[in-house]
C-alpha cells in the first residue's frame, strides 16, 4: 500500500514563492508589514514574556 503524503508539493511551493515575489514587487508586502508580522509572531509564540515585562517590539 502506498502512503498518503501530506504537505506542499514542489509545484505548490513554486506557486507560493512566485506569489510572494509578485506581492513584494507590487508593494502588497513591505518591510514594515514584515516587521509587524514578526512582532506578532513573537508575541504569539512567546506570550509569557510580555507577562513578565519583556518588550517584544523590534526596533529599527
Amino acid at each position: 500500500m502506498a502512503r498518503y503524503r501530506r504537505g506542499v508539493s514542489v509545484i505548490g511551493l513554486i506557486y507560493i514563492l512566485i506569489g510572494i515575489y509578485v506581492a513584494w514587487v507590487y508593494d502588497y508586502i513591505t518591510p514594515s508589514l514584515l516587521k509587524r508580522l514578526a512582532q506578532a509572531l513573537l508575541a504569539i509564540f512567546l506570550w509569557f514574556l510580555p507577562l513578565l515585562g519583556v518588550d517584544l517590539h523590534i526596533e529599527k
